[in-house]
């Protein structure tokens, strides 16, 4: 033990430098701007969508595990998830990081990333691996236990999120090889929540009295505020992954805020049409879809393509959520899957047609072959779709091991707030 203690000292305090390129002040002050705005999506942002989502015995529960999941995966990504996504493996490079940056052993006050301190990038992505696993609580909320979720999320950090993040961001095969275009997380964040939380759904079951009894959200005033939380603070999330306080930060949030727009409208005319009147659940779900599906494409296409991404999204996420649930009888309790699931696949795939500066207006200015880089982007889509599945599916069954992943019956009868915390969400 004392030897291991000595190694992760010895790394920590390891005076290597990064790089040698020289400081920005204007793109460290946005990329410091941008990575409060994302952890402003998980704490309170996600938390509060979330939490509004479920019935009142489980509020609570889904609070605490989305801020718990930012503290453990805080904590993870300092030890080991960066060396893992970002650094260098050697020979295993196509596939995983080294570990030679374990406690960001290496990062001093000089390193820098690119124009903007090392510290500043590795923080930057600290609060994309705390919102992912976060996101996957939506599909297996009300009927997990505590412990449970919490060492679920930890292996599913270290052995899908770091490893795709590699491939698509820290140098893998999917980058050098492929060159599949991931601005902001299509791929590394939305489908490997969604796949994730779709196996999750379906290994543990559904909830008790799922799908004939009603189970609406409980406060969806709680909602509305968290989904403009998400709103704002995406801004963030998509227009610092340029990494520079430039055209293409300034080009990603203005696609990010049209195809939001867009999604979310297009949701409401659709359940106008299907239902005779517009929800306030359809109306921020389709924003969520639409700032989803805009992701991987926000920093390659113009305002033309991010509004046909948008109305894409709200139309075919829209579609995949009452499929799911109504003929497939999938208990993805929040919609995970269908909304980023179905959204990142999508917009993965959209980036290669809108990308384009062949479609004039509704394209960008990237100089790409679009059947070339489509079939590229599809290599994407299906490789971290088959391994984030086949990959939770036994992180799954190795909790289980451990003892039964799911609360028991009268468990989940009591709720989960006064089961897991001894705590009730309201005491009116």
């Amino acid at each position: 033990m004392k030897a291991f203690l000595g190694l992760l000292l010895a790394l920590a305090s390891t005076n290597v430098i990064a790089d040698t390129g020289s400081l920005d002040g204007a793109d460290t002050a946005w990329i410091m701007t941008a990575t409060a705005l994302v952890l402003f999506m998980t704490l309170p942002g996600l938390s509060l969508f979330y939490g509004g989502l479920v019935r009142t015995k489980n509020v609570l529960s889904v609070l605490m595990q989305c801020f718990s999941i930012c503290c453990l995966m805080s904590i993870l990504w300092l030890v080991f998830g960066y060396s893992l996504a970002f650094g260098d493996g050697g020979s295993l490079n196509w596939f995983i990081g080294g570990l030679d940056n374990i406690l960001l052993g290496g990062i001093q006050e000089g390193s820098v990333s690119g124009s903007i301190p090392e510290s500043v990038f590795a923080l930057f992505q600290m609060t994309f691996a705390v919102i992912t696993p976060a996101l996957i609580v939506g599909g297996f909320a009300e009927r997990m236990r505590f412990s449970s979720v919490l060492v679920f999320s930890s292996l599913w950090l270290l052995f899908v999120y770091a490893p795709v993040c590699h491939w698509v961001w820290g140098g893998g095969w999917l980058a050098s090889s492929w060159g599949v275009m991931d601005f902001a997380g299509g791929l590394v964040v939305h489908l490997t929540a969604g796949v994730a939380a779709l196996v999750a759904a379906i290994q543990l079951g559904s909830r008790r009295g799922f799908p004939d009894q009603a189970m609406p959200p409980h406060n969806l005033t709680l909602s509305v505020m968290g989904a403009g939380m998400l709103w704002v603070g995406w801004f963030g999330f998509n227009g610092g992954s340029a990494l520079a306080a430039n055209g293409d930060a300034g080009m990603a949030m203005l696609a990010t805020h049209i195809s939001a727009a867009a999604a979310a409208f297009t949701w409401m005319m659709a359940e106008q049409y299907k239902y005779g009147k517009p929800s306030v659940l359809g109306a921020i779900t389709g924003m969520v879809a639409g700032l989803g599906t805009i992701t991987p494409a926000s920093g390659f296409v113009g305002p033309g393509g991010a509004l046909v991404i948008g109305i894409s999204a709200g139309i075919v996420c829209f579609i995949a959520t009452g499929y799911l649930k109504r003929t497939l009888k999938i208990d993805d309790s929040l919609d995970v899957f269908p909304v980023h699931g179905v959204g990142g696949l999508l917009g993965t795939l959209m980036t290669a047609v809108f990308a384009s500066n062949a479609l004039g207006v509704f394209g960008g200015q990237e100089d790409i072959d679009i059947g070339s880089q489509f079939i590229a982007q599809l290599v994407g889509v299906l490789a971290v779709f088959i391994y984030t599945g086949v990959l939770t599916f036994i992180i799954l069954k190795i909790v289980g091991a451990f003892g039964a992943a799911r609360v028991t019956e009268e468990d989940e009868l009591d709720g989960l707030d006064i089961i897991s915390h001894n705590e009730r969400g309201y005491d009116l």
